[in-house]
């Protein structure tokens, strides 16, 4: 009976690290041809050319900006005269910001702190690259807060027309969008249109049996031998499809294996496994959530304050349209983009003038979602 009990300094993780969100795993399975998309794009770059701009595109938690991590870390390793800069565009969304990003991974220390001009900033990087030969790269992560902000037309126009300002600079840019409903060619100026053109990838979510080779893969390097069963994987599998985000597999297991440590067992349970769930699930509302625009909040929130487990669709049109000022095609996209991202669920009724109507409901607690949009 001893031998079952795990000692103090015992656990049934073999490397921790694998279950980790931000863990970059030596093979990403089932991304082949977005990798390879991904250097085709970059590959002038390492020729000393200016490189093709991307974006990738797709649902949160679809391997996007593990992706471009990926292949700025073969970049880096491979060569100096190519600069990869990821930037995070929830935390760095103004022109400045992100300039002052890409100077600090330039020359190794951020600009002046009493701040400087950003004609001086930009100049100062444009030289750099110019005298040392280097090309930069530069991912734009959650793209849309510069959209948002309304720096998207402004950073780009910068980083991609350098080479007007110092001739002989080159740079690139991969924006990395998980809103699948932005237009570039409506939202960007036709000035921006003219030297962005990105090599489109999509990366479609997982299937099911794509998540469990990806789970399987962590567990192996993860989990000491014999940690978790075949029926537990397959249940952990199906609940992250449900809710279409790898993420959330990912971090049911680092929950249910620290769930099983708390009982001091060598072996993950079932009601490890549905105790994780209740924890991890809500991985995919947080990061959703926060890529969401203004208004696609707002008419989450008409639903969450109208305290209704479901709203006929028209009811909900007239509280959005009260609330926000904006007409049934901006409404019918949003509902539809929410579907897409597994927030709220759609049902025909049947009813209504065109045998359409349909009934709206949230797939999360209204409460948690509440929390996360008044944020």
């Amino acid at each position: 009976m001893t031998k079952d009990i795990l000692l103090w300094d015992q656990t049934v993780f073999k490397e921790q690290e694998y279950f980790e969100l931000d863990f970059l795993p030596e093979n990403l399975l089932h991304r082949e041809a977005q990798m390879r998309s991904l250097k085709f794009s970059v590959s002038p770059a390492l020729r000393g050319s200016t490189p093709l701009n991307a974006c990738c595109r797709g649902a949160p938690g679809t391997g996007k900006t593990s992706a471009v991590l990926k292949v700025f870390s073969e970049l880096e390793n491979a060569t100096q005269k190519v600069v990869p800069v990821y930037i995070n565009c929830q935390l760095d969304s103004t022109r400045y910001a992100i300039f002052a990003q890409i100077f600090k991974k330039l020359f190794g220390y951020p600009p002046p702190s009493s701040g400087i001009s950003f004609k001086k900033l930009f100049s100062q990087i444009a030289k750099h690259l110019v005298e040392k030969k280097r090309v930069l790269i530069v991912a734009l992560d959650d793209f849309n807060y510069l959209m948002a902000s309304k720096e998207a037309d402004e950073v780009l126009y910068s980083l991609l027309r350098m080479h007007e300002v110092q001739p002989g600079a080159k740079a690139g840019a991969i924006a990395i969008l998980s809103d699948l409903t932005l237009d570039m060619a409506r939202d960007l100026t036709p000035q921006v249109q003219s030297v962005f053109l990105p090599e489109e990838i999509l990366f479609p979510q997982y299937s099911l049996e794509e998540i469990k080779d990806i789970l399987k893969y962590r567990i192996k390097y993860g989990f000491m031998q014999g940690v978790i069963s075949e029926e537990l994987v397959d249940r952990v599998a199906r609940y992250t499809a449900e809710t279409g985000d790898l993420r959330v597999g990912i971090n049911m297991l680092k929950r249910a294996g620290l769930n099983a440590e708390r009982r001091a067992s060598r072996t993950i349970s079932e009601e490890d496994v549905e105790r994780a769930y209740e924890g991890s699930r809500y991985v995919h509302l947080n990061y959703t959530i926060r890529s969401l625009k203004k208004e696609e909040k707002a008419l989450l929130k008409c639903i969450v304050e109208s305290g209704k487990d479901e709203m006929m669709s028209g009811e909900l049109y007239d509280r959005f349209r009260e609330k926000t000022g904006l007409g049934y095609t901006s409404f019918y996209e949003m509902v539809n983009r929410l579907e897409g991202l597994k927030l709220v669920s759609l049902n025909n009724t049947g009813k209504g003038v065109r045998g359409q109507s349909r009934l709206v409901s949230l797939m999360y607690d209204p409460k948690e979602v509440g929390k996360r949009i008044d944020v």
